[in-house]
C-alpha cells in the first residue's frame, strides 16, 4: 500500500547555503529561520507573503521567541537577545565560547518553556558536539560526544525528548521527568541507517506524530508513535533540513533545505537549493510555548 505523500512547493527563494531552525512567532505572525553559514536570519510573514532578513555578526542557528515578545538568538559561542523592531542585540551568556571547534546547530523549546539546545563542530568533527538545557536562565549540560546532534523535539505531554545524532542513522526518544528533565538514558527508536538519506531535524504534529527531514534524499516523513513511517513530503531538492508548522493555525509545514557542499552540477539541477519550502499535509501543528528566562 503507497504512503499518502504531497510534493512541497517553494514558498521563498531564499538560497540559504545552510538554511536551519525554522520557528513560528505566533505573536508576529512570522515564521523565522536562519542561514547559519551566512549569518542571516530571514522572516516570512505568512498572511501577507512580505520577506526580509537580519544580517547578523556572528552564526545563529535558531531564533527563539521570548515571552516579552523578542528572540533569543542561539548563536555559535552565545545566547543574545534580538528586538526585532529595533534590531538591537544584547548579549546575554555565553557557551563553549572558549572552543574554538563548535558551534551551535539544533534547537527548540520544550513544554515547559526552556530551550534544548546543541553544538557540533564546525567541520562535524567527530564526537566534538554536545547537547544542553537551558532552563529557567541555568544552562546544564546532558550529554557530550555527539557529532551532528539533531531532531530535538518533544511529545505534546513533555513525557518524551527525541534527538539524534545525525551521522548514526538513529532516533533516539528520552524519557522526561514532570520538570522536563531526561531520565535514565536515552533509547533507539527509529533506525534509518539503512535508508536514503540522514535523519536532521524535525517536528512534532498535533496528533503527536514526528515529522523528520532525511538530509539527501529530498524527503520529510511522517512517524507515527512507534517510530514508522506513515507519510512522506518530497521535495524538488535534495537537502531538507527542517520542518516546522506556521500560520494562525499551524496548517501548513514549512521546511528548511541548504545549498552546502553541491556541485556546481548539482546546483545546476536543483536551482532552488536553499529555499524555503511549503506543504499542506492535511494535519496542523503542535503549538510551541515562548521561552522562559527566568
Amino acid at each position: 500500500m503507497s504512503l499518502p505523500s504531497w510534493t512541497a512547493s517553494l514558498a521563498v527563494d531564499s538560497r540559504c547555503e545552510l538554511g536551519e531552525g525554522p520557528q513560528w512567532h505566533a505573536a508576529m505572525g512570522r515564521l523565522y529561520w536562519c542561514d547559519i553559514i551566512n549569518a542571516r536570519l530571514h522572516w516570512l510573514e505568512v498572511a501577507s507573503g512580505a520577506t526580509g532578513h537580519h544580517e547578523l555578526d556572528h552564526r545563529v542557528s535558531l531564533a527563539a521567541p521570548l515571552e516579552d515578545g523578542g528572540l533569543l538568538l542561539v548563536g555559535e559561542d552565545r545566547l543574545s537577545r534580538l528586538d526585532p523592531t529595533t534590531e538591537h542585540i544584547e548579549r546575554c551568556c555565553d557557551f563553549e565560547a572558549d572552543n574554538a571547534v563548535t558551534r551551535s546547530n539544533d534547537a527548540r523549546v520544550d513544554r515547559h518553556g526552556s530551550l534544548w539546545l546543541s553544538t557540533m563542530g564546525k567541520a562535524a568533527e567527530p564526537s566534538a558536539g554536545s547537547l544542553y538545557r537551558l532552563h529557567r536562565g541555568e544552562l546544564v549540560k546532558l550529554r557530550s560526544g555527539l557529532t551532528i546532534p539533531n531532531a530535538l523535539c518533544f511529545s505534546p505531554g513533555g513525557e518524551f525528548a527525541w534527538f539524534t545524532d545525525t551521522p548514526t542513522g538513529v532516533v533516539m526518544r528520552w524519557a522526561l521527568d514532570y520538570q522536563g528533565w531526561p531520565v535514565g538514558d536515552p533509547a533507539p527508536w527509529a533506525d534509518f541507517s539503512a535508508h536514503a538519506g540522514n535523519p536532521d531535524g524535525a517536528v512534532v504534529d498535533s496528533e503527536g506524530h514526528l515529522w523528520l527531514a532525511l538530509w539527501g534524499a529530498g524527503r520529510v516523513v511522517r512517524l507515527d508513535h512507534e517510530g514508522r513511517i506513515v507519510a512522506e513530503v518530497h521535495l524538488p531538492v535534495t537537502q531538507p533540513s527542517c520542518p516546522a508548522f506556521a500560520g494562525a493555525d499551524l496548517e501548513r509545514l514549512y521546511i528548511t533545505t541548504a545549498r552546502e557542499h553541491l556541485t556546481a552540477i548539482e546546483l545546476a539541477g536543483q536551482p532552488l537549493a536553499g529555499g524555503l519550502f511549503v506543504a499542506e499535509v492535511g494535519v496542523t501543528g503542535l503549538a510551541e510555548p515562548p521561552l522562559r528566562l527566568a
